[in-house]
């Protein structure tokens, strides 16, 4: 069953470029890892601060496997100087109910 995570980060106005920058790597590193079905970084169009961070996994397992995983760590280590965008996040997790069948 497909589990979707959905990392929810506050950006302060004016650094949602510099988020999406950052993030634009690791979107096609996710495309080689076991059980990730998709990636998305979604921009708030509506004057909102939060910016999603959408993946899809195979299955829990998947997920956990890559939180785990070397490749997690690099792309999330924060000894390279850099210091966060967000000023927050909060991770949702989801499973599809129903789709429409595409």
């Amino acid at each position: 069953m497909t589990v979707i995570k959905i990392n929810a980060i506050e950006v302060p106005e004016g650094s949602g470029d510099a988020l999406a920058e950052r993030f634009s790597p690791r979107a096609r590193a996710m495309d080689d890892v076991p059980g990730s079905e998709g990636f998305e970084l979604l921009r708030p169009e509506d004057g909102r601060n939060t910016w999603l961070v959408i993946t899809r996994w195979k299955d829990e397992e998947s997920f956990q496997a890559w939180t785990s995983s070397q490749n997690f760590r690099e792309g999330h280590d924060r000894s390279g100087g850099k210091k966060p965008v967000g000023t927050g996040s909060e991770i949702w997790n989801y499973s599809v109910a129903v789709t429409s069948g595409r």
